[in-house]
């Protein structure tokens, strides 16, 4: 298989048996497929296409559902891509992804790949499956700007690259460069990550402004994990594992209640009026909830029925303060495409997720119920 081949539709519909939702599974191959990262776009803004990661050549491979007539479509035939660095841009015209030590884009029309940046002789990743180890990346709303985080030797550093000329620099480095998400409006402000007991952090994107938005609660071993602006405001939207999600103003250090449940992924739409969350231990499936009425009360949108591996999250803390994992004796083992991850569409009328509840994961769609 190359960039450009084409495959029918593997699309089935059926009705989720909890909820009497529509659902819709995009993919139908004995292999690995996902999304990108819940809190990333996973369509165009026209949503001409929906963009998701096969393995289906032997390896990860960017593809992607023509939505007018269901086809399949390779985009990439890349060696070492990064699956979890994988971005769309809002424009349709290109989606951006490392591959190796390189940063790259390729035309979702002539199928060309461009290198916009290469980082030399680094590791480019964390060690693990976890936060920074993922590779995550981000793009601005205008498309202009891509920030993707590289790990040199023991500290990671901040690149921002102009998608316009294919300028980059180096804006600031850090122990760990986690899950960056630009602003969804102000395209000067990024929030980015760092380790479990300093978690939360904005930048501006030319390296000023550097700080933590967010102190934890150390001595009741508080997790605070998952992260997302909430649009039209200045607030970042986290959860506090299994406590449910609060809202953090940035400007002000405001905090606020948002819900109570355990919402392990949670995703806003791009209206800001409404969230949707993964749930696990116990799984009671994708929920959906109101991010502004102090309350959250969630509703049930559909069953997944994924493995969504990831022992540690058996907790009423944050695991990484115990001894077990502070000595190195305990290690993390949570595939990415096991989790549902799931991500609303630019719309606001699908949720897009993973499910590897056929043995293999597979990509869905799930229309938003009012």
């Amino acid at each position: 298989m190359a960039a450009g081949d084409r495959s029918p539709s593997e699309a089935r519909t059926f009705t989720d048996e909890q909820t009497g939702a529509a659902v819709r599974r995009v993919t139908d191959q004995a292999c690995i497929h996902h999304h990108p990262f819940y809190y990333l776009p996973a369509y165009d803004d026209a949503m001409r296409r929906l963009v998701f990661v096969s393995y289906r050549t032997g390896r990860a491979e960017v593809f992607c559902e023509e939505r007018a007539t269901g086809e399949l479509l390779q985009l990439t035939d890349c060696a070492e891509l990064a699956a979890f660095s994988v971005h769309p841009s809002y424009g349709g015209d290109y989606v951006y992804y490392c591959a190796g030590t390189r940063a790259c884009r390729v035309n979702t029309e002539t199928f060309e790949e461009q290198t916009l940046a290469e980082f030399g002789d680094v590791s480019m990743r964390e060690a693990g499956m976890v936060g920074a180890a993922m590779g995550t990346t981000t793009l601005s709303g205008d498309d202009r700007y891509w920030a993707v985080p590289v790990r040199v030797g023991e500290v990671s550093r901040f690149y921002v690259i102009d998608t316009s000329s294919g300028g980059h620099e180096v804006i600031l480095e850090a122990n760990s460069i986690g899950h960056p998400q630009f602003h969804p409006t102000d395209h000067t402000l990024l929030r980015y990550a760092k380790g479990f007991d300093e978690r939360i952090w904005v930048v501006n994107r030319d390296g000023t402004g550097n700080r933590l938005v967010y102190e934890r609660d150390a001595a009741a071993r508080e997790w605070i994990v998952h992260e997302m602006w909430r649009p039209g405001s200045r607030e970042i939207i986290t959860t506090r594992w299994p406590r449910g999600c609060i809202g953090i103003d940035v400007d002000t250090g405001a905090v606020r209640r948002v819900t109570d449940f355990n919402a392990w992924h949670p995703v806003i739409n791009r209206a800001g009026t409404l969230m949707c969350a993964d749930t696990v231990y116990p799984d009671i499936g994708l929920q959906l909830f109101d991010p502004l009425d102090g309350v959250g009360e969630p509703r049930a949108l559909c069953l997944t029925r994924s493995s969504n591996e990831g022992k540690h999250w058996d907790t009423d803390h944050c695991p990484y303060d115990d001894e077990d994992f502070k000595a190195g004796t305990r290690q993390v083992y949570a595939p990415q495409h096991t989790h549902p991850h799931p991500s609303f569409s630019p719309d606001g009328r699908l949720v897009v997720f993973t499910s590897d509840c056929g043995g293999h994961s597979q990509v869905y769609e799930v229309a938003v119920t009012v």
